[in-house]
């Protein structure tokens, strides 16, 4: 070109040249540069190649790569070998003892060669790897043999230690599986395992799990996993199966009531009822059973009744609805159920609640299994100060009436917002249910009900639930309602049907339950619950 006064064209490896323009005058200097030429054979791959053995261009002792740039291959001798991969014999072996600078070893004489590569080692009287990059070789020190008696001896003790160590865990291990077949059978594991193969295969069986696995899913039962702690004993979040469950751990176990332990968990394990926490499984190895349920996580209805945060509560339509969800469980356990059972520890704090506020009756502790031909049992009085039925109290005899009076009170936790027993509230009003009844008798249900519930409710609907509620804490049982009563009854207060009922209020509710009396007697105790030597009755009596 007329503009390009260059007379020089040449080709050089990239970065080795920096352009002047005084070589465009001189290059005199400048007369050589280094070039790489980049090549390949053929436009085939390695793969592609081999097929044709014939013009395969690698040959012995040599190894194919595919080439980018430019499309085909080249080959290489094996590591170990040297010279020309394209001809036949012409990678040839390399004695890398012959020359130390192809060799890491200390000397030539400690090399030995083999094939594509070699060894390094140390002579006789010397220890190591005999490498210069690596320990190299060290001459040993003669022992004497008082030196190398006593080096016997002690790896001979070191030996026993250690097998004394291993039988002894092992009788450990065995000793802790014995104990762990122990309690099984203590604890009814057998029949439990009996009763639950007659379960249906298309029913969901409870799972009987294993010490260990409970330990894993509890990270070996450490105190940040527990969610909840009582007198019954302590809960634990765990994950098994990457479910999150709740683990009881009870503080002590009636061994001479196993049997009915057992039943409890073959029937409890088989409700399958929404309000109804589901028992997923137990185990049995422990000395005390341990429960596993489904995990609920969003804390208990007492919590959020008496817990308010940031002067924020519970609607009363959530109320509402969480009592017909809980009698529906009540219901269904004293009626439906394949053997009835009686809670016999209703209160709002074993009424959890999920993340959509959905009621979940939980805590059968001290839950008791009715056979179908009995109405009530005679058993230790159990419960919890301030829910406790009187005439159970006074009588030891248990009915399904029994939890129709404690979910009066949780009813009245409801509708005031107020718990079961304070000591804010006068001496003889620090039952709810006889501050309730006091203000009913005295028409002041308005003035005690919660400001958000008395807010939002209906008043004819208010009425029909405190209505209710009275009815279910009459002192005798015979005249409360039943769960199913109670239940429908709520429906219908929650659709908007207003049916009111009468309720005796004067004589009935003071009455003795076993008569006058007796002139005896050092003090005369009043039976109804607005009575303080009531409180101290059941303060006594109570098994919480």
């Amino acid at each position: 070109m007329d503009f390009n006064p260059c007379s020089y064209a040449f080709v050089v490896e990239d970065g080795m040249y920096n352009f002047s323009s005084l070589d465009l005058v001189n290059l005199q200097n400048k007369k050589e540069f280094p070039v790489v030429l980049d090549w390949s054979i053929r436009n085939k791959t390695c793969k592609e190649a081999r097929k044709n053995k014939t013009a395969y261009a690698c040959k012995d002792n040599s190894v194919c790569r595919d080439s980018d740039n430019p499309p085909g291959y080249r080959c290489y001798c094996f590591s170990g070998y040297k010279g020309n991969p394209y001809l036949s014999n012409g990678c040839k072996e390399i004695d890398e003892c012959r020359d130390s600078s192809l060799n890491n070893c200390t000397s030539s004489k400690n090399c030995l060669n083999t094939v594509g590569n070699y060894t390094c080692f140390c002579p006789k009287g010397s220890y190591g790897d005999g490498r210069k990059d690596g320990t190299g070789c060290t001459a040993k020190n003669k022992q004497s043999l008082w030196t190398k008696a006593i080096i016997g001896a002690s790896s001979a003790v070191s030996l026993l230690f250690v097998i004394i160590a291993f039988v002894s865990w092992g009788l450990q291990r065995r000793k802790i599986n014995e104990l762990k077949k122990k309690n099984f059978r203590d604890n009814g594991g057998p029949v439990l395992k009996q009763l639950l193969s007659k379960i249906e295969r298309t029913a969901e069986k409870a799972k009987i799990f294993t010490e260990d696995e409970l330990k894993k899913a509890t990270n070996n039962f450490n105190a940040s996993q527990i969610v909840g702690k009582g007198g019954f004993g302590i809960v634990y979040k765990g994950t098994l199966d990457k479910k999150l469950v709740a683990i009881k751990k009870s503080r002590f176990m009636d061994h001479d009531q196993i049997e009915q332990f057992v039943n409890e968990v073959f029937v409890l394990c088989q409700i399958k009822h929404p309000s109804v926490v589901k028992l997923i499984g137990c185990c049995l190895e422990t000395s005390v059973p341990l429960l596993v349920y489904e995990f609920i996580g969003n804390k208990t209805l007492h919590y959020h009744i008496h817990n308010e945060v940031g002067g924020s509560s519970m609607p009363w339509k959530t109320r509402l609805r969480i009592a017909v969800e809980t009698a529906d469980a009540l219901a269904h356990m004293h009626s439906d159920a394949p053997i009835h059972i009686i809670h016999r520890d209703v209160k709002s704090e074993n009424i959890l609640l999920d993340d959509e506020f959905q009621a979940k009756v939980s805590d059968f502790g001290v839950s008791r299994l009715v056979p179908l031909d009995q109405t009530q049992l005679s058993t230790l009085v159990q419960g919890t100060l301030g829910y406790i039925d009187p005439e159970y109290l006074l009588t030891s005899l248990l009915n399904e009436k029994s939890d129709v009076y404690s979910f009066g009170v949780v009813l009245l936790e409801l509708l005031t917002g107020q718990k079961a027993l304070s000591s804010d509230r006068p001496d003889k009003d620090k039952s709810l249910a006889a501050f309730f009844l006091d203000s009913m008798k005295e028409d002041r249900l308005f003035e005690i009900l919660h400001e958000r519930v008395r807010n939002e409710g209906n008043s004819e609907q208010l009425k029909g639930v405190a209505e209710l509620a009275k009815r279910c804490l009459r002192i005798k049982g015979l005249k409360r309602p039943t769960m199913k009563e109670v239940k429908s009854e709520l429906e219908e207060l929650m659709m908007g049907k207003y049916v009111h009922v009468e309720v005796a209020t004067d004589i009935e509710e003071t009455e003795p339950l076993l008569g006058p009396p007796t002139k005896s007697c050092n003090t005369s105790v009043s039976l109804g619950p607005d009575s303080i030597k009531f409180q101290a009755a059941m303060q006594l009596e109570s098994g919480r």
